[in-house]
């Protein structure tokens, strides 16, 4: 599987995005057609855990703070009370996966921003490339 984060392409992925050396986003595609299943874990800045997706379904929302929406090629995660984008994810034809925009902290308390332009995490910034994984995990961070 093929992610995009921001605007750096990861090819031949195992649909997995570590950030900051822990898991934190898990990409499958069951079926070449869809739908695609997102696990993605959401952290506070101190490192608690107030929502969780598996399979693209929300199992922990503390609160009420988070919503979800989704069709067959996107998913989005927004804050209730403010509409906030935590993150954003497309499915697009040929195996590829983009995630043009997000805002979320990881393990470490630290916010990793994307953007079509770039992402970036405490002091590392990326603004675009190609990598081949071959079939490994993305590592950001």
């Amino acid at each position: 599987m093929d992610i995009q984060i921001g605007p750096h392409l990861y090819r031949n992925t195992d649909g997995t995005v570590e950030i900051e050396g822990v898991p934190q986003l898990e990409l499958t595609l069951p079926h070449p057609e869809g739908p695609l299943r997102v696990n993605f874990v959401v952290f506070d800045k101190s490192g608690k855990i107030p929502a969780k997706l598996i399979n693209s379904t929300l199992v922990i929302n503390e609160a009420g703070a988070y919503t979800l929406t989704k069709d067959a090629t996107r998913l989005t995660l927004s804050k209730t009370n403010t509409g906030h984008t935590l993150l954003h994810v497309e499915f697009h034809k040929g195996d590829r996966v983009v995630i043009p925009q997000g805002e979320f902290y990881t393990l470490k308390g630290h916010l990793l921003k994307i953007t079509p332009l770039e992402w970036s995490v405490e002091k590392i910034t990326d603004k675009g490339g190609e990598t081949d994984l071959k079939g490994n995990p993305v590592s950001l961070g």
